[in-house]
């Protein structure tokens, strides 16, 4: 997991406006899920990266701009997507409950 702090994803170092960066936390409840996957799949539903999250549930993707979608795989959880837009310049921060 790149990244992955104590409260958050640190993205000291990292030059935001050239990048369109998806990241966020899995939770149960309010408790983080480590150890789940969050997949990438492109636009037409194509598999393009996949990240297991951290011990506080976070995940971080460098993504093209465009609609993306997010599917998380977790223990004892049903499969769970979720549609998020990247854009260069910002960040899109996504919390996905299982």
């Amino acid at each position: 997991m790149c990244g992955a702090k104590k409260g958050g994803l640190d993205l000291k170092g990292v030059d935001v406006d050239k990048e369109a960066v998806i990241q966020g936390q899995v939770l149960r409840g309010e408790e983080p899920v480590g150890g789940a996957y969050v997949r990438l799949l492109d636009s037409s539903g194509e598999f393009t990266a996949e990240v297991p999250t951290s011990a506080t549930g976070h995940f971080r993707f460098f993504a093209a701009p465009g609609s993306w979608t997010l599917r998380t795989l977790a223990p004892k959880a049903d499969v769970v997507d979720r549609q998020v837009v990247a854009q260069y310049g910002e960040v899109a921060e996504v919390a996905v409950a299982v």
